[in-house]
């Protein structure tokens, strides 16, 4: 595996730039798409005749696919070769996106994002592992900072390019750019990214777990979403709810007992793991609401073009583009706590300066304001999160830890989706009525900044020096992890500490 210290690619060389383009111009791609749709989809609903629901599941069902197998992709990536992957995962999301624009109703489009969602789940934890196990250890976390700010672009550029697309001839655009992207990340993939792989793994990957995961998502998201149409009582919704909870509990139960499992769960006993990745749930999960519900205010209720609202956001695309790459570097000098502390608070307030975006708000004193500030606090988060959940984690699970991020990330993002609208009084066809649209968007909003805000909280428990190159085994170092420690690779009383302290630690 490409990933020991002194043989990974060094920052600066043209097989660093090579290997960035390629994983930036892949994730990217699927980054794009997401914030693409959110502009179309009032074009969508309108030429589909879709109900609210509808639009969820236009977005849930690419994201429920995606959640529910990034975690197996992951695994795949380690034990079949990470490259490999990858490059299955963009070519069957370029496939899956021209089915996509072909789509001629609701339920067919559904059907074909779920496809899409497929090939996501490929490629999206495939970037990062590659990154992790290609880039030496004192140039990762500046790459995963380019990585973001870089890929940032493409999520925040979607609704610029998203709106124009869709003005210039039809919703179907935004699915049918990613074929010319798709084929050339392959070409660029064959030539520059090393072939990476986890040496010690054996076997095939849990595909009945994966199963169970999968179940359980679709049932619970499935559950929420049809909730405020049908009812908490409609028997669809009861049997879908009941199976998401057992399908989840099974999941959980077969992770601890498998000998070979899909999610190893030594991995959720680094504190540091675990609380990036909560903080990833709660952030990710502020962010799907607002970036949903942010296009169809401005364009519903401001009366902005979709082109306009995709310029609206234009400034997020540049503090993402100049201050991510140095925000991983900063994290990498001096730790990355108090980035995650300051960075979802400072969301936070972004999207509380957003509740003056109504009917009547200009763009320079009330939108630009609030998607400065808005932007100014991912750039600061983003990059270091990421970096830190892949740093807390052994190099021989590069591929695991970044699905499971990536998952966590997507659930997220999925469950506010599926939530969201109905807490904040969006049923039916309230989301083309400017009134009961701007009462719902800013509950919330309200909602969305107390989850960010929440993620901050959350990040005071992390460990500051997870991003430290490791210090060499010494044998009178102790560490304090109980039982099987994976960082030291032993049973019982472990032989020394990564990085010279303990990652679980404070």
């Amino acid at each position: 595996m490409n990933s020991a210290e002194d043989t990974g690619i060094r920052w600066g060389t043209g097989a660093a730039r090579g290997v960035l383009a390629t994983t930036i111009l892949g994730s990217g791609m699927a980054m794009l798409d997401g914030t693409i749709v959110n502009v179309a989809l009032p074009r969508i609903g309108a030429e589909l005749n879709a109900s609210v629901a509808g639009l969820q599941w236009i977005l849930d069902g690419y994201l429920l696919a995606l959640a529910a197998l990034i975690l197996v992709a992951g695994s795949l990536g380690d034990r079949y070769g990470r490259r490999r992957v990858y490059l299955v995962g963009v070519v069957w999301f370029g496939v899956a996106s021209g089915l996509c624009a072909a789509a001629t109703s609701t339920e067919m489009l559904v059907a074909m994002r779920i496809l899409q969602g497929i090939g996501g789940a490929l490629l999206t934890p495939g970037s990062l592992a590659i990154l992790q196990a290609s880039f030496a250890h004192d140039a990762r976390a500046r790459a995963i900072g380019a990585w973001s700010g870089l890929g940032g672009i493409a999520a925040a550029a979607g609704p610029l390019l998203g709106g124009f697309l869709v003005q210039v001839w039809s919703w179907r655009l935004a699915f049918l750019i990613n074929v010319p992207i798709a084929v050339a990340v392959v070409l660029m993939a064959r030539r520059f990214v090393p072939e990476s792989r986890d040496p010690d793994a054996t076997g095939h990957p849990d595909f009945g777990a994966a199963a169970l995961g999968a179940l359980g998502l679709a049932g619970v998201t499935g559950a929420l979403v049809e909730a405020p149409a049908r009812g908490i009582g409609d028997p669809l919704v009861l049997v879908a709810g009941l199976l998401g909870i057992a399908g989840l509990a099974a999941f959980v139960v077969v992770q601890h007992r498998s000998r070979e499992p899909l999610v190893p769960p030594s991995l959720f006993r680094d504190r540091t793991f675990t609380l990036s990745n909560a903080l990833t749930f709660v952030v990710y999960a502020a962010l799907g609401g607002v970036m949903m519900l942010l296009v169809m205010q401005l364009q519903v209720s401001l009366g902005y073009s979709p082109t306009a609202s995709g310029l609206a956001g234009l400034p997020l695309t540049v503090i993402m583009l100049l201050l991510s790459g140095r925000s991983g570097a900063l994290a990498q000098r001096i730790g990355p706590r108090l980035q995650l502390v300051a960075g979802p608070i400072v969301v936070g307030i972004g999207m509380l300066l957003m509740l003056r975006i109504a009917p009547g708000a200009s763009y320079l004193g009330t939108v630009l304001p609030a998607v400065v500030v808005f932007g100014l606090g991912l750039a600061i988060v983003v990059a270091p999160v990421t970096a830190t959940v892949l740093a807390a984690a052994p190099d021989r699970y590069a591929g695991v830890a970044s699905g499971v991020n990536n998952a966590i990330a997507r659930s997220g993002g999925l469950l506010a989706v599926a939530v969201l609208p109905a807490a904040a009084g969006l049923t039916g066809e309230a989301y083309a009525d400017p009134v009961a649209l701007t009462a719902g968007w800013r509950t919330a909003l309200i909602i969305c900044a107390a989850l960010a805000i929440a993620g901050g909280l959350i990040a005071l428990g992390i460990h500051n020096g997870v991003l430290a190159p490791p210090a060499e085994p010494q044998p009178d170092d102790e560490c304090p992890h109980l039982g099987e420690c994976y960082h030291c690779g032993v049973e019982g009383p472990p032989t020394h500490v990564r990085g010279g302290s303990s990652v679980a630690g404070s």
